[in-house]
């Protein structure tokens, strides 16, 4: 599909400011929405809305359907009456620039049970219906992912398969005895979900509305711990005892002499191939539902995937295993539709996976921080590009543009700047200049790049356990001009329309 030309911005709902740790849909984000139109912004791209796990990554959701619980606006369940307000929430100066996820986690779902306790005793008949419509309307995930997490909650946030084995392994009998056990568990946990995706509903058409589109990212694969794995046990590469017998990674490489193993399970793709991909036709479903365009991470392993033996601690001695290919992309189509999906091609990519992503259409990714390393033959440098493209002057796994130049070599400084005609003292509004002067119909800059932060801002390491998906703005770090020096440059080079500004049509 052909995205038309034009430019947004990266920023997860997480790193919104708000008064309860962390961000969430609350009146931030709608501000946010009226700030991207103020700058001449279209794009608002976000990471995956999934409920966090291991290390609080999105990348490691406990469910590829729900959202997260941690997102939603508390003020408003005040407003319903289902919840107190605090005078005097623990969140203070030094949460700020920084989310402290275990007090955030803590804090907001012992608020979210008791809102949840009010709305089950007190609430007016037409929530509680349109809640019930809700339970109906999503039953294929919801019933058991709410199960899950009130299991998970009983055995103590530890992995499925370290709970009793009839429970693991999904006996009947203790599942219903679960069910009957844990009902009120059951119940806030569908609570949560049912007012996630209301709040979530509001907010989209919000942006819809005012011509924002969100951007937002659906992982090829799917965390160990998830409900998604527990429940679809043969949908996956796992033993009698529910432990994956291969793993998902990447072979070593010029980064890293090791490779990296990542240790999500590996689909057994012929298995879903059966029943027609049915549960990856659900998964793009309801993705589309969130967000207007879904970016593919990891898009290669569609052609061909790094799948490493489970007993192995190091990703050497894997093999490329062959992917699902056309026939995947066949059956969501014939499903689904158009599909307006970018593929995330960056990194070992081969022939086989640019004929996948080209046969469908789909555009694939740059990024201006890959540009300089070599010479003018890069194809990261725009004047290699496609307008078929979405270019970045980095991404969440990157360090802000300020920090990758001040840790650039000297090569990469010396062609970057020359390159660009500057001096590099501006090098975001360099980069961000050069991202939307570029052919590329679509540019995406992270807000860090614009707010001008250096490596304290960055949001992931790669590889790293801890430490990752923490930072947060503050709207004191936002200055006047820059909305109106995006704005500019989107209208210069044809990415919104000139209706604030002298410039010739």
């Amino acid at each position: 599909m052909r995205f038309p030309r034009a430019s947004g911005l990266l920023l997860h709902l997480s790193s919104l400011p708000g008064p309860y740790g962390s961000g969430d849909m609350g009146p931030a984000a709608y501000q946010f929405i009226d700030w991207l139109l103020e700058a001449g912004q279209s794009l608002w791209q976000i990471l995956p809305l999934g409920p966090v796990g291991y290390g609080f990554s999105p990348y490691a959701s406990l469910s590829a359907f729900a959202g997260n619980p941690l997102f939603i606006d508390l003020e408003e369940l005040i407003e319903l009456g289902w919840l107190d307000p605090d005078p005097d929430p623990p969140f203070g100066e030094r949460h700020r620039h920084r989310i402290d996820y275990p007090a955030v986690e803590g804090y907001r779902m012992r608020r979210l049970r008791q809102a949840a306790e009010r709305f089950f005793s007190a609430a007016r008949a037409e929530d509680r219906d349109a809640f019930e419509a809700f339970c109906q309307r999503e039953r294929e995930w919801l019933e058991e992912y709410a199960l899950f997490m009130a299991l998970r909650e009983r055995y103590e946030n530890r992995p499925w398969n370290l709970w009793e084995e009839p429970i693991a392994l999904r006996r009947a009998d203790a599942l219903a005895e679960a069910r009957r056990h844990l009902e009120a568990d059951i119940r806030f946990y569908t609570f949560c979900q049912w007012f996630f995706f209301r709040q979530w509903d509001r907010l989209k058409r919000y942006a819809n509305a005012r011509g924002v589109r969100f951007f937002g990212d659906i992982p090829l694969f799917v965390s160990y711990d998830s409900a998604d794995v527990w429940a679809h046990r043969e949908l996956f590469y796992l033993d009698a005892r529910g432990l994956p017998t291969v793993v998902a990674g990447v072979p070593p490489d010029y980064f890293s002499a090791t490779g990296q193993r990542w240790g999500n399970p590996i689909y057994r793709w012929e298995e879903m191939a059966r029943d027609g991909y049915r549960w990856w036709i659900a998964r793009f479903r309801k993705t589309l539902q969130l967000v207007d365009i879904v970016r593919i991470d990891h898009f290669r392993g569609f052609a061909a995937y790094w799948e490493i033996p489970a007993s192995e601690s190091t990703a050497i001695h894997g093999r490329w295993a062959q992917g699902p290919g056309e026939a995947f992309f066949d059956a969501l189509l014939q499903a689904l539709g158009p599909l307006p999906v970018v593929a995330e091609d960056l990194g070992f990519i081969t022939e086989d996976v640019y004929a996948l992503r080209d046969r469908y259409g789909f555009p694939g990714m740059r990024v201006l921080q890959f540009a300089f390393a070599a010479g003018p033959e890069n194809d990261f440098l725009p004047h290699r590009y496609t307008p078929h493209t979405v270019v970045y002057t980095g991404t969440h796994d990157n360090d802000t543009t300020r920090g990758w130049f001040e840790k650039a070599t000297e090569h990469e400084r010396v062609f970057a700047c020359k390159y660009l005609g500057t001096d590099g003292r501006e090098i975001h509004w360099d980069l961000i200049r050069l991202a939307f002067a570029s052919v590329a119909d679509q540019a995406i800059v992270p807000f860090q790049d614009v707010l001008g932060l250096g490596s304290e801002a960055r949001m992931n390491y790669p590889g790293r356990v801890e430490g990752n998906w923490t930072w947060r703005f503050s709207w004191d770090q936002v200055r006047p001009e820059d909305a109106l020096r995006l704005y500019e440059l989107s209208a210069l080079y044809g990415r919104s329309a000139p209706d604030r500004l002298d410039i010739p049509p």
